[in-house]
């Protein structure tokens, strides 16, 4: 009976360590498993997932931007998710979360991320860029034809002395009355030498 007694005692040492050391890893493994934080950065936003923190306390979370904001301090138990849109850039953006477990800092974390420029995101060309070459609308020939009359040059007067004076002239009524006045003188002579004639015979 004691050997027996001494064997079922043995057997029940064993029994409790082996379910000690299932305990105990089953413990280890809970525990790696705890606190987990994950985020992903892209060029456009940032998503924070924190996972089996403590219920009990509070646990902090802050994400920045390049020294600013974009999450302020945001107080949480349990878990926390978000999805946060960053703000347009054409440089590369350095992002850091900050996150404080409250039951007990070895579990906080302190990281960073660097966010990407989008390709749709490249700023356009400066205005004062080369000229173009593009002419302007005043130097561009019209194919309209002109509707403005050409003014012919003023004729010079001609010389008096070069072609012969076809219009009439200011001594013509003179000559005229001239022609009239002998031809009158010369009927009145031719009358009164008749009269003579006949009054000699």
């Amino acid at each position: 009976m004691t050997t027996n007694n001494r064997s079922w005692r043995r057997a029940g040492a064993f029994t409790a360590v082996v379910t000690a050391g299932v305990f105990g890893v089953g413990l280890a493994a809970g525990t790696a498993q705890a606190h987990t934080p994950e985020w992903k950065v892209t060029c456009t936003d940032v998503s924070v997932d924190l996972t089996d923190y403590s219920t009990k306390d509070d646990n902090t979370v802050t994400v920045t931007v390049d020294g600013k904001d974009l999450l302020p301090a945001e107080t949480f138990k349990g878990s926390f998710h978000k999805k946060l849109e960053l703000p347009k850039h054409d440089k590369e953006l350095t992002l850091h979360l900050i996150v404080k477990a409250g039951d007990n800092d070895k579990f906080s974390r302190d990281l960073t991320e660097k966010a990407p420029v989008c390709e749709n995101n490249t700023p356009a060309p400066s205005p004062s860029g080369p000229p173009s070459d593009t002419p302007k609308p005043s130097d561009t020939p019209s194919d309209t034809p002109s509707t403005a009359t050409e003014v012919p040059p003023a004729s010079t007067p001609s010389n008096p002395g070069d072609l012969a004076e076809t219009g009439s002239s200011s001594s013509t009524p003179l000559i005229a009355g001239a022609a009239a006045v002998v031809i009158v003188a010369g009927g009145g002579i031719m009358w009164a030498a008749r009269k003579r004639r006949s009054a000699q015979h």
